[in-house]
């Protein structure tokens, strides 16, 4: 994260505080959100919206808040993630309802047997007519034919839960992956990479490094080639920074042309040879531009190397990478530091 960006981040920070506190809106993540993004005015719709609200209201009450949030701030994921978990407790309640009702039929069913077993006994006792045990026998036809239709109702509905509980499993499967994984490129993304930087910052016993990466002139490539061939620059260089990895270290999408490896047990020695070794890499790169047909050689990449520190925390082991790479984007990028 640029240094711009840090001030940028806390001066929305400084906006948005007391305006949460002026319209008593209760200090949670999602409301952090919602009024940090709604401070730095780049999202229209949600400045309409918020705008709107606050003409006609002195407060932003939780209902509000949670729909302003859904609406303009969460992830498609997290949208995804909200519905799969609504319609799984729609086919749980369903389905406690079905065995509810089952099982009402099931005792209504054993209570009318009981009681025309008991009549069967007294047949031959009793010497029932044969319009009498006519009758017993239509009684228990009918049981039966209850009994029989209950049980093919809850067959199929426990069939067609089967189903969806599958089309559920995989819909999870596929939420679980985009939670964690970069779209464009495929690679781990920044939520995976501070969930997993986080486990061995608690570990008073681990140690690591991390390598930040950074496209050189990424901008050029979408202003002169357009987007499509930045995406293609991007996907080209997490496949090639995915490839390298070796004995545990994994690759993420930091955000933006940014890239960051963590590379466990391993010193700022090594890590500074394995980033060296993926610069060179990376400058060999060479994609075609398919509108044109002209050759894009010049890939290259600055590179941040840091050795994990006692009691550091996420944000300053990633300012400290940072840092290194701003400096060898000073000193000419394409380039890894420290030396």
């Amino acid at each position: 994260m640029s240094k711009a960006l840090i001030v940028e981040s806390a001066n929305n920070l400084k906006k948005a505080l007391p305006l949460m506190m002026k319209y008593s809106v209760p200090t949670t993540p999602n409301n952090y959100a919602l009024w940090y993004h709604y401070v730095a005015e780049k999202n229209l719709a949600l400045k309409e919206s918020m705008d709107k609200l606050l003409s006609s209201s002195d407060t932003c009450s939780p209902i509000q808040s949670e729909s302003l949030y859904r609406e303009h701030v969460s992830f498609p994921v997290e949208n995804e993630t909200w519905e799969f978990r609504s319609t799984l407790e729609t086919m749980m309640t369903q389905l406690d309802q079905l065995i509810v009702d089952t099982h009402s039929d099931t005792t209504e069913f054993q209570d009318s047997f009981d009681k025309n077993v008991s009549n069967i006994s007294k047949v031959e006792k009793e010497g029932w007519s044969i319009e009498e045990v006519v009758g017993l026998l239509k009684s228990l036809e009918k049981d039966a034919k209850q009994m029989r239709n209950a049980t093919q109702f809850f067959g199929n509905s426990l069939a067609l839960a089967k189903n969806e509980i599958g089309t559920l499993k995989l819909q999870l499967e596929e939420t679980r992956k985009a939670a964690l994984y970069d779209s464009l490129t495929g690679l781990l993304n920044r939520h995976a990479f501070d969930t997993e930087l986080t486990s061995y910052l608690q570990s008073s016993s681990a140690t690591f490094a991390i390598i930040l990466c950074d496209i050189d002139h990424f901008k050029k490539f979408n202003d002169t080639w357009g987007h499509l061939l930045g995406d293609q620059v991007l996907k080209a260089v997490g496949r090639k920074i995915n490839e390298s990895m070796r004995d545990q270290s994994t690759a993420y999408r930091f955000g933006g042309e940014e890239f960051v490896m963590l590379l466990p047990n391993t010193n700022i020695r090594i890590a500074r040879h394995f980033a060296e070794s993926m610069r060179k890499k990376l400058e060999k790169l060479s994609l075609k531009d398919k509108r044109s047909g002209q050759l894009i050689n010049n890939i290259t990449a600055s590179f941040g190397v840091v050795e994990s520190q006692a009691n550091e925390s996420i944000t300053e082991v990633i300012a400290r990478a940072d840092e290194y790479l701003y400096k060898a984007k000073n000193l000419g990028r394409n380039r890894v530091l420290p030396i």
